[in-house]
Formats: C-alpha cells, sequence, structure tokens
C-alpha cells in the first residue's frame, strides 16, 4: 500500500534524522514506526510467549546502537557516585 502525508518541515527533517540515525531512509523508518504501533496494539507484550517477548525486547535494545551511547563504568553506576 502507498500512502502520502504531508508533513510540516520540522517534522519531516526530524524524521530524516531519526532515519538517517538508524540506517534508514526515511519510508523505511515511517514502515517500522508504523509497523511497531500495529503490531504493538495487536500482541500485546502480555500475550507473547517468553521466547518471542525476548526476541522482542533484544531487537528494541538494539536498535538503540547507533546511538553511540558511552558504556558506563561500575563505579560511575554505583550508589555512591550517584549519592555524594
Amino acid at each position: 500500500m502507498t500512502v502520502t502525508i504531508k508533513l510540516p518541515p520540522e517534522i519531516e527533517a526530524s524524521l530524516l534524522a531519526k532515519a538517517q540515525a538508524q540506517g534508514l531512509d526515511i519510508s523505511g523508518y515511517i514502515e517500522k514506526l508504523v509497523s511497531w504501533q500495529v503490531m504493538s496494539r495487536e500482541n500485546s507484550i502480555a500475550e507473547l510467549p517468553p521466547e518471542e517477548w525476548m526476541r522482542e525486547f533484544n531487537a528494541w535494545a538494539h536498535s538503540h546502537d547507533a546511538d553511540n551511547l558511552p558504556i558506563l563504568s561500575d563505579d560511575a553506576i554505583s550508589r555512591e557516585s550517584m549519592y555524594d
């Protein structure tokens, strides 16, 4: 199915930036968003078998790989360092 949507320039720019961060073109990124939205409504996480839940969770976690976030040391996340 093909759908045409008119978006304000600022939303288009935001979608494009997010798509590029995940290595997708804008149509692929929007397709991913729509699929996730539809599937998450149809398949409640509580209804998934444990194996499928883990696959979904791992896919979600790996979707953030392109964010280039630093790995925190054990000291950085210790109670002592949080509550000086």
